[in-house]
């Protein structure tokens, strides 16, 4: 039984930045497209990134574009979200999630075949 464990959430200023991290278990994440997504309180849950698991490909909602960049780290088995120039309104808990052999076409994944449990950011100042 395979899992994703998200990490790396907290509490930082307006400005600041933090990495996530998306950590599988049970099967390789190389084989597997992997998918960011945040829900703030009271919103809908929103997709914010894809990275291909064929050629590492990217794609990013264009309201992060320019400041998360998503990369990972297959010895690892990880697959980071680093956040630069946080916001307000990006406070949210953040989920990734998986999809097998799937080359991304834009910043969501067609099928969740695995999906986190999310961590907390928090951007206050």
């Amino acid at each position: 039984q395979g899992q994703l464990v998200e990490s790396g959430g907290g509490l930082v200023q307006p400005g600041g930045s933090l990495r996530l991290s998306c950590a599988a278990s049970g099967f390789t994440l190389d084989d597997y497209a992997i998918g960011w997504y945040r829900q703030a309180p009271g919103k809908e849950r929103e997709g914010l990134s894809c990275i291909s698991s064929s050629d590492d490909s990217t794609y990013y909602e264009d309201s992060i574009k320019g400041r998360f960049t998503v990369s990972r780290d297959n010895a690892k088995n990880t697959v980071y979200l680093q956040m630069n120039s946080l916001k307000p309104e990006d406070a949210a808990v953040y989920y990734c999630a998986a999809e097998r052999y799937y080359t991304c076409v834009d910043y969501m994944l067609l099928a969740l075949d695995y999906w986190g449990q999310g961590t907390q950011v928090t951007v206050s100042s």
